[in-house]
């Protein structure tokens, strides 16, 4: 799935992390380095917590910048499955835990765009690897931290 320098996401996640580098790099660096001029204003550097806390800000912002332009420019854009049948990237699934008898829904995303809290699974997680390249109906096992999960497909929506 995802490579050591491969970043799988969608072209929709690629678009918004563009533009939220664009944004770090004009507006945000812009207002941080406006923060450090001021607090440089205030005299004696060496006792001003205004000028630390805005050059650590200022770190911060660099180190996000250069986070965003690795992602960026090692994206790989995944399409949704083609193979309307099986689970596999922008795929939403309907899963029954086999042994608790509970219903789930998760939509397979790539890496950068996963949030469980969305119901957003990565592509690399072990229930994604689980998932992947299976079919209404069938069951498969997760190795989860408490033992073996098995999850019966129940659906399988693009």
């Amino acid at each position: 799935m995802a490579d050591s320098n491969r970043y799988r996401m969608s072209r929709q996640r690629l678009e918004e992390l563009k533009n939220e580098l664009n944004y770090m790099q004009t507006v945000r660096e812009k207002e941080v380095a406006e923060q450090i001029k001021e607090a440089r204003s205030f005299g004696d550097l060496s006792e001003n917590s205004e000028y630390d806390e805005a050059k650590t800000e200022q770190g911060k912002l660099y180190s996000r910048i250069a986070e965003y332009q690795d992602l960026i420019e090692h994206a790989v854009i995944v399409e949704d499955s083609e193979d309307i049948g099986k689970v596999g990237i922008g795929s939403i699934v309907t899963v029954r835990d086999v042994d608790t008898d509970e219903e789930y829904k998760y939509k397979l995303v790539g890496s950068q765009e996963a949030n469980p809290m969305e119901g957003k699974i990565s592509d690399d997680s072990p229930f994604g690897r689980a998932l992947y390249g299976h079919g209404m109906g069938e069951t498969v096992d997760v190795d989860a931290p408490a033992g073996i999960i098995r999850y019966e497909i129940l659906s399988i929506e693009k």
